[in-house]
């Protein structure tokens, strides 16, 4: 049997690194795209791509880096041609929601008419029959949610540029696949999180600033609607459902998500009790603070700059068809446990920080 060759845009963040890793196990040959820039973005996959070293000592490389960009085509054209990938995991995407509100126009030429560049590219190369693609939907689709919780046939009202642009590609995944009758589907991820996760992205803001509060680095952190109810899963657990999706003996689309949902409130209480501080709550709205029970110094505020023009209240996934029909485990990683795994991280990562800056001084 030929090896499978997969490729991996966005390869670079939380999702294409653990992505690479689970792959890289299973005997693929793995790809990836990264963005041209001044500066190199490799440190989640350092690991896997050595290159000079890798030169030096005759190894087989791990995974195989690319330029490319989801705004250009003939990129996308050229590697997919070289490449000639069995599998195409497009996880590349302007990702942050409120972001998007500040670049509309540059989220909606990646997140959206990138899909449709990708699709292309693979019809170009010839390839709509012997390749599979992955296109990393979003729950933020549901947005003013319609019903809870959320389901593959729920209808999408999305709030933000961001949520408008995915829905683009959603639905281009769809009339590809029913048009030329492609191999292509829509995992609709639910909020996934990482000791990876971009620090500022809100949940690794809250377990980075926990940790640099309780060793003395930070004062205090500002945050947006502690309201918001979000349903968090472990990124390392859902990568594995992305390969499952593509393995089915028909396309279709999933919701990957855990069933489960807790507030940004929630999630800050967890974060800094697992520094060893217990908050307590006072207050409501732009006036709610986290108060340090022991001290009772405050710790956590409210700041609006960090609210959304179009605010998302409720995510919440019903991961039932992923469970029945892929065998998935959608809470195989509790979130008291991704909190504390983000954490346990950050403490190291804090410690890290503050070692090199005394070497430095």
């Amino acid at each position: 049997m030929a090896k499978k060759v997969a490729l991996i845009t966005g390869i670079t963040g939380q999702d294409g690194s653990f992505l690479a890793e689970f792959l890289i196990k299973k005997g693929y040959e793995v790809h990836g795209l990264m963005r041209r820039s001044s500066s190199f973005n490799t440190g989640r996959i350092e690991h896997l791509y050595l290159d000079e070293w890798v030169r030096d000592m005759k190894k087989a490389r791990l995974v195989n880096l690319h330029w490319a960009d989801m705004t250009d085509s003939s990129s996308l054209i050229r590697i997919i041609g070289e490449v000639k990938p069995t599998e195409i995991y497009n996880l590349a995407a302007q990702s942050h929601v409120k972001v998007s509100f500040d670049v509309p126009e540059y989220t909606a030429d990646t997140d959206a008419l990138g899909v449709l560049r990708l699709l292309e590219a693979v019809r170009i190369c010839g390839l709509e029959k012997s390749c599979r693609v992955y296109q990393a939907s979003t729950s933020e689709l549901y947005g003013k949610v319609q019903e809870v919780p959320q389901k593959e046939t729920t209808p999408f009202y999305p709030r933000s540029p961001y949520g408008v642009a995915k829905l683009y590609g959603f639905w281009i995944i769809r009339n590809y696949r029913e048009s030329y009758q492609m191999f292509a589907c829509n995992g609709i991820l639910f909020n996934h999180e990482s000791e990876r996760r971009g620090e500022t992205f809100v949940t690794r803001k809250i377990t980075l600033a926990a940790c640099r509060i309780a060793a003395g680095y930070q004062d205090k952190l500002y945050l947006g609607n502690l309201n918001a109810l979000r349903d968090w899963g472990y990124a390392k657990d859902y990568v594995e459902c992305m390969w499952l999706i593509l393995q089915q003996p028909e396309p279709d689309d999933f919701v990957i998500a855990t069933g489960e949902y807790h507030t940004v409130r929630e999630f800050c209480t967890l974060a800094f009790h697992h520094v060893g501080i217990e908050l307590e709550w006072k207050g409501e709205g732009v006036n709610e603070q986290g108060i340090d029970k022991a001290t009772g110094r405050v710790l956590v505020e409210v700041d609006p700059k960090y609210f959304r023009p179009s605010e998302v209240d409720q995510l919440l996934g019903d991961p039932a068809k992923a469970k029945e029909k892929l065998g998935w485990n959608p809470r195989k990683t509790s979130f008291e446990d991704l909190v504390k795994l983000m954490v346990e991280h950050d403490k190291r990562f804090v410690k890290k920080l503050y070692l090199r800056s005394k070497e430095e001084d």
